[in-house]
């Protein structure tokens, strides 16, 4: 067997070991290479190349904890849970002190639902390193697994106490406060946090979003804009500056703000599609539509962009677009009750009455259809001439809803259509006795039986 000592230099490391792997040669590298090339094969995924070095790191470093403690982590990734602690109780018995030692076991406790276990091994570190701000936040995440989220809050701000940049412990503490219905603490105390640290854009962008809460627009965009001033490149903060910017309807200001974002170099579509909004509520449709439809080239599957550009047409009355972006939105999310409401109506726009009958039956079938969707069932049936399915949709909704005269001014019409004279009379009687008001549903669906003279009569 043939031992080659090398240069320490990583790359050259790795190089080495893969070439070695090669050959039948056996290079010798010391317990800090091969830690070094264990964990560049870890943070790469590359595990069986980790584990061919864990296995020669320790048949020529036998007594190395810390490539010991690699194969622990490989055992416990692959769930070999019983092997890991074998040799993590041996490694317990010789480095009575070594932290990794600890967490590695509090781990295994983990994974197997022992979260209270895995709290007292962690705490056995805090014995003999009561500053550990690693072990703080491991404990508060066990908490967080059994729902104890008073006891993850206050492990989550010993964290942050000892290591105030760690901003993981810092989404965890607003969490938990999010959790407990405490947004009001979770104010207090991100302004404390924050008179230490007043350039913490996390903080700002996690104060504002409390303040969002409280619908407090002025005070979150406000922080919104400190946590830009703190990291200009902050997207997140961008982002909710502007939602909140919509919210007062500021849409030019909005407007402004994505533009910043794009600026930014920032290539989601995301600011593209607010743009298009915020353009579409200020009435300034072809900006809208041209934002929308470079929000398209970006992301041509982001649904919600295709049904705005169909509601923006829809709305100018341009039906053969609006059909060409509705079916767009629907090959994408076909799940979307507002899409099938949006295709019925432009169908019925372009006088297409089996399709638009099509479209309020499936908001029918996903269950989010209320009376005005069933009515306008009804009146596409009667346009279509499907008299009796009508009178069947009709029955049902008479028994549900409140106001009976909008549904007896359609049974009498569908009478006089069917040449039932008299029963279209009753029916028109007595819908005008509960609301005269509602007269003019009956001469709008039936504009030409309404101008029969004894009808005009009855209408008077």
């Amino acid at each position: 067997m043939e031992y080659e000592e090398f240069d320490n230099n990583k790359s050259l490391s790795l190089t080495r070991f893969e070439k070695m792997l090669k050959t039948n040669r056996i290079l010798f590298f010391d317990s800090n290479e091969f830690e070094n090339i264990i964990s560049y094969y870890l943070e790469n995924g590359k595990i069986n190349f980790a584990k061919k070095a864990i296995k020669l790191g320790l048949e020529q470093h036998p007594d190395s904890s810390n490539l010991a403690l690699f194969e622990i982590e490989i055992l416990i990734f692959e769930n070999k849970l019983d092997n890991a602690e074998k040799l993590l109780e041996a490694l317990i018995l010789s480095e009575p002190s070594n932290e990794e030692v600890y967490i590695q076991k509090a781990n295994i406790y983990s994974k197997k639902k022992l979260h209270q276990k895995a709290i007292l091994c962690l705490n056995k570190i805090l014995d003999f390193n009561p500053d550990n701000a690693e072990v703080y936040s491991l404990i508060g995440i066990e908490y967080l697994f059994m729902e104890d989220f008073e006891n993850a809050k206050f492990n989550f701000i010993k964290c942050l106490n000892y290591d105030d940049s760690d901003y993981s412990a810092l989404y965890n503490i607003v969490y938990c406060f999010e959790i407990l219905e405490q947004n009001n603490k979770a104010i207090e105390y991100l302004n404390t946090y924050l008179n230490t640290n007043p350039y913490c854009e996390v903080a700002w962008h996690q104060l504002g979003k409390q303040y969002l809460f409280f619908k407090n627009y002025a005070k979150a965009i406000s922080a919104f804009d400190f946590a830009i001033i703190s990291d200009e490149y902050f997207i997140g903060a961008y982002i909710e500056k502007g939602r909140a910017l919509e919210k007062i309807n500021k849409y030019n200001e909005a407007i402004e703000n994505y533009k910043l974002i794009i600026a930014l170099k920032d290539e989601s579509s995301y600011p593209l599609l607010r743009m298009g909004i915020c353009y579409n509520k200020i009435s300034n449709y072809k900006k809208a539509i041209q934002n929308l439809n470079d929000c398209i080239q970006v992301d041509p599957q982001l649904n919600k962009a295709w049904y705005l550009l169909a509601e923006i047409y829809y709305k100018n009355q341009k039906y053969n677009s609006a059909i060409l972006s509705i079916k767009k939105a629907l090959e994408i999310n076909s799940e979307k009750e507002d899409y099938w409401k949006l295709y019925a109506k432009i169908n019925i726009g372009l006088k297409l009455y089996e399709e638009a009958d099509i479209g309020f039956q499936k908001v029918i079938e996903l269950g989010e259809a209320d009376e005005s969707i069933w009515l306008a069932k009804v009146d596409t049936l009667i346009k279509l001439g499907e008299y009796n399915y009508a009178i069947d949709i009709l029955e049902k909704c008479y028994e549900l809803f409140e106001d009976k005269s909008i549904i007896l001014y359609r049974f009498s019409g569908i009478y006089f259509l069917q040449n039932k004279i008299e029963d279209g009379i009753v029916q028109l009687k007595k819908a005008i006795s509960i609301n005269k008001k509602n007269k003019y549903i009956f001469k709008e669906l039936f504009r030409v039986i309404s101008k029969y003279k004894y009808l005009e009569k009855i209408l008077k």
